[in-house]
């Protein structure tokens, strides 16, 4: 249960916005989660494709019934599909309180869009991903519907092992890729491409036959590749995703679905697409640690966890829970932290209701634990601080930092190891 407990905070405290990374060997495809907080919706990603000159469908987006209505009359399509935009998954099969199941129709009539939209717009929608409550829906998308004659997967995504970026396909698309790498690896092609070169055109080529396009769809699916590796590039993703490239009855390639994975470390001349970043389905304190380069995962229990690194945290809530206790959070300082960012790190803990003590766990390495010491008084005095605090420091500069905490004259429980401190924070609370 410890363990489970853990790596749901990892996985959380990692993840992509709703996204996750594939890792490719010789013979498997394996999903990580990677530390990604870019978040954007369906109709943001296909923007980004259409303007690298990647096939998608028409569309249009609207924040109201009327709007809608009318880019449904404008698209003069056959056939309609109107989408809920929210971030979570399972929205075909999601419940809006307006009493509308689906967020997502097909309809051939435009009038009915507009009706449709009014009961999504403005209505929460409940899918096994959201919160019981659900999400409003703000925006929904107008698209026009194509049929779909053959299913493909393609992703171009940034793998260690080959230094650089790689293509990975499939001609099983629509499916998860996973389940097509474990049972018929034999279908799962790679391409490693140079980062000098980019795609060469031979390389286009065989990934489209090897999807099984064939003909002048060989040749059109070799142009999608290699645009979607501009794409790639243009944004700093370190994954695209199509699931599915796919081929209609008109003999057109088109990507259908596709999921962007952005490095966060590329903000600095990335700021027209990380400025679309939605974070309105975000927990607020994750939202507002991130600011301050902290990051914040919101747990179930009743003890906070102050640490520096993923992997302490996870030990940390572990050893907690070893012990009887319940981590309410975890919030992970990181390397370079600044006496401000303590002081934050505190206010964003104490303000979730349900922390009843605060366990403190630095080990200093590149963290100067004097620093920690000092905002933690600093946090102390000025929040007048109300639960009881365990501190365990250890590591660079640690003696000092022992001496502020010592001489500040606060109610602060020191403890000498890991496993001390978790049974110091479990038992104030049996005190209480």
């Amino acid at each position: 249960m410890a363990a489970s407990m853990a790596c749901q905070a990892a996985v959380r405290g990692l993840r992509a916005a709703s996204t996750k990374q594939l890792l490719v060997s010789r013979n498997q495809l394996v999903r990580v989660s990677p530390r990604r907080w870019l978040n954007l919706q369906e109709y943001q990603s296909k923007k980004l494709m259409q303007d690298s000159g990647v096939t998608v469908q028409h569309f249009f987006v609207a924040d109201t019934a009327s709007e809608a209505l009318e880019a449904a009359k404008r698209l003069k399509a056959k056939e309609i599909v109107l989408k809920a935009q929210i971030l979570a998954g399972g929205r075909g099969k999601g419940v809006f309180d307006s009493g509308l199941k689906g967020g997502v129709h097909l309809t051939k009539d435009p009038a009915v869009v507009g009706e449709l939209a009014g009961k999504m717009l403005g209505f929460n929608l409940t899918t096994k991903q959201t919160p019981k409550e659900g999400v409003k829906v703000k925006t929904v998308m107008v698209a026009e519907a194509l049929d779909i004659s053959t299913e493909t997967y393609f992703a171009i995504l940034m793998d260690r092992s080959c230094n650089g970026p790689v293509m990975v396909g499939s001609p099983q698309g629509g499916v998860d890729i996973e389940e097509v790498a474990a049972t018929t690896p034999e279908l799962i092609f790679k391409e490693v491409i140079d980062i000098f070169e980019g795609v060469r055109d031979d390389q286009a080529l065989r990934m489209a036959a090897n999807l099984g396009f064939k003909g002048p769809l060989e040749r059109q699916a070799a142009d999608q590749i290699k645009r979607l590796y501009d794409l790639f590039l243009k944004v700093d993703a370190t994954q695209v995703e199509v699931n599915p490239l796919g081929e209609t009855p008109e003999g057109q390639v088109v990507c259908f679905d596709a999921k962007i994975n952005f490095d966060d470390n590329a903000e600095f001349r990335q700021k027209a697409v990380f400025a679309m970043d939605d974070t309105a389905e975000s927990d607020p304190l994750e939202t507002e640690a991130a600011k301050y380069d902290l990051k914040y995962i919101g747990l179930d229990g009743n003890i906070a966890c102050f640490v520096n690194g993923a992997g302490l945290a996870m030990a940390t809530c572990d050893i907690i829970d070893l012990h009887g206790g319940k981590p309410a959070n975890f919030l992970d300082l990181g390397g370079g932290v600044k006496e401000n960012q303590v002081y934050v790190a505190f206010k964003l803990l104490t303000a979730d209701p349900k922390v009843e003590a605060i366990l403190v766990n630095i080990f200093g390495g590149i963290v100067n634990c004097a620093i920690i010491a000092n905002g933690i008084a600093k946090a102390c005095r000025e929040l007048e601080l109300k639960v009881p605090l365990v501190v365990r420091l250890e590591g660079t500069n640690v003696q000092e930092a022992k001496r502020i905490l010592s001489e500040s004259g606060l109610p602060i429980t020191s403890a000498s190891d890991l496993d001390d401190a978790a049974k110091k924070a479990v038992a104030a609370i049996a005190k209480k």
